[in-house]
């Protein structure tokens, strides 16, 4: 398999944009991607969506962004994983490149979430959990996590109040994020005043939806001139049952221990390596999973890591350095390439404010519904 670098990046805002299409919010983050890597061709497209079908009443993605950008005769194809649709697409692009098959690949994110009422998005996002035993009975995708958020606090004796940090942290950061939706600072006092949306789960729990597109090009690294060289070392993905309750541990994301288990051996690094983090923050519940599966913290002791300022730019293990899914923004099927993005900015050295000194290996962590799929790649800089 060769090596393979990422030679362009491109990002859209993360907002409510009622003057652009879907197309020409997927289409601006791919031209801006292959403005960046100083190509106007590539051999292959991927795209990562998750919600298309049901909100923008359009399959086909494919063809429908080749022929937008002026990819006709290119192979083209979309990549549906939930939540994680964006790092799986990113996966699929890094398969077909590393094999040989094809010498360049774009690939996109992107999601359109705002054109619908609310309660229809909320009936979409509920697609990604078990249709017979979660969302039959119920649940929405917030309340499950609400329920794990609840039992997580019961079990390990945190407060409401331990997870504020990680809001503060993503909201900081985006502050310094031309490209976040949310610049607003938020303090302790204000995250317990919160409004509540599933008890425990209150707004500053949870992350913004949005409409947003982010890119990268893919190339062999031999191919790549420019300086720093941003290689992924690694790409890993695991899966779990899709409903919380039939999982071992409810408690435990294990796709996200398996995934990153493997991206650390094949990129051979450990935690200890790691510079920075852009976990999948979509409830602050599953920010302290993400850092316990991925090494950074015993279980039941991720919330300590904010409690005791290990996650900021200066912290032991930096997370969500351009605001996470918190404060930038989740547009579901985007997410995945954003936080690609964000971690090549990272050690490119593009990050101003809140750039992490001497970043060299970056992780990204995508996750699929609640933990049913999740992605891990790692870059680094050389």
């Amino acid at each position: 398999m060769r090596k393979i670098a990422i030679l362009g990046i491109g990002q859209t805002k993360v907002d409510e944009h009622w003057d652009k299409s879907l197309r020409e919010l997927g289409g601006e983050a791919a031209f801006l991607a292959m403005q960046d890597a100083g190509v106007d061709r590539v051999d292959a497209l991927y795209v990562g969506n998750m919600l298309s079908s049901m909100v923008s009443g359009q399959n086909q993605l494919g063809a429908f962004f080749s022929d937008w950008v002026g990819l006709w005769k290119e192979e083209s194809v979309k990549i549906e994983a939930a939540c994680g649709s964006g790092a799986a697409a990113f996966r699929s692009a890094l398969m077909a490149v590393a094999s040989g098959d094809v010498e360049s690949a774009l690939v996109v994110g992107v999601e359109k979430m705002t054109d619908k009422a609310g309660r229809d998005v909320t009936a979409a996002l509920a697609t990604a959990a078990d249709a017979d035993y979660e969302v039959e009975q119920g649940v929405s995708f917030v309340g499950i996590n609400a329920l794990v958020m609840r039992r997580y606090m019961r079990e390990f004796g945190w407060k409401h109040e331990d997870f504020a940090p990680f809001s503060i942290n993503a909201h900081a950061n985006a502050m310094h994020n031309p490209y976040a939706r949310l610049h607003e600072k938020v303090t302790v006092d204000k995250f317990e005043k919160s409004s509540m949306v599933a008890t425990p789960i209150n707004l500053l729990d949870a992350s913004p939806v949005g409409d947003g597109a982010a890119a990268v090009v893919i190339v062999p690294a031999e191919k790549v001139i420019r300086q720093p060289k941003v290689i992924v070392a690694a790409s890993a993905a695991a899966t779990d049952s899709i409903a919380v309750h039939s999982r071992k541990d409810p408690l435990f994301l294990n796709a996200a221990f398996l995934s990153a288990k493997q991206a650390y051996a094949m990129a051979a690094v450990t935690p200890e390596d790691i510079d920075v983090f852009e976990l999948h923050d979509a409830f602050s519940i599953m920010a302290a999973l993400s850092l316990e599966a991925a090494g950074f913290a015993e279980r039941g002791q991720g919330v300590r890591l904010g409690l005791e300022n290990q996650i900021g730019i200066r912290g032991r293990i930096p997370v969500c350095t351009r605001g996470g899914l918190k404060a930038r923004g989740h547009p579901v099927g985007a997410t995945g390439m954003y936080q690609i993005v964000e971690a090549a900015q990272q050690l490119r050295g593009e990050c101003g404010t809140t750039q992490v000194d001497g970043a060299s290996i970056g992780m990204a962590q995508n996750i699929g519904g609640s933990g049913a799929t999740i992605l891990t790649h790692i870059l680094r800089r050389e």
